[in-house]
């Protein structure tokens, strides 16, 4: 069983973007593109969690006591039962890099934090 989560180039540097303006931590906004690739009731792409270039965060870090909440929401989105070692790292991943990517969008469209915050509790 895997408690680091390897996030790729990629997606670190679209967290370090909507760090400064939102002021949200990774652990946060992680959370938030979490709950959004959610809401997309298709199973996200498997990503290549041993690519070069990306940070390393803890799972704790990312799921803090709600650990479970996070795999029972990812399981119930996967249909299936999802073993522990599926879940973090690999769905985990998973709907991260597929979520950042719309929590991304969310930002751009809302064209600043306030109105970005508005939006996602809208959601």
């Amino acid at each position: 069983m895997s408690n680091r989560l390897r996030i790729s180039k990629i997606t670190s540097d679209k967290l370090a973007e909507l760090q400064s303006p939102t002021n949200f931590t990774r652990n946060i906004l992680v959370r938030l593109a979490i709950g959004l690739s959610l809401q997309d009731p298709s199973m996200p792409n498997l990503v290549n969690d041993k690519a070069p270039g990306g940070f390393d965060i803890d799972r704790f870090i990312l799921t803090g006591e709600y650990d479970l909440v996070y795999k029972t929401l990812i399981t119930q989105h996967a249909q299936r039962e999802v073993s522990d070692e599926e879940y973090f790292p690999t769905l985990f991943n998973a709907h991260l890099e597929r979520g950042i990517i719309l929590l991304e969008n969310e930002y751009k469209h809302a064209g600043n934090a306030e109105k970005f915050m508005i939006n996602l509790l809208q959601k």
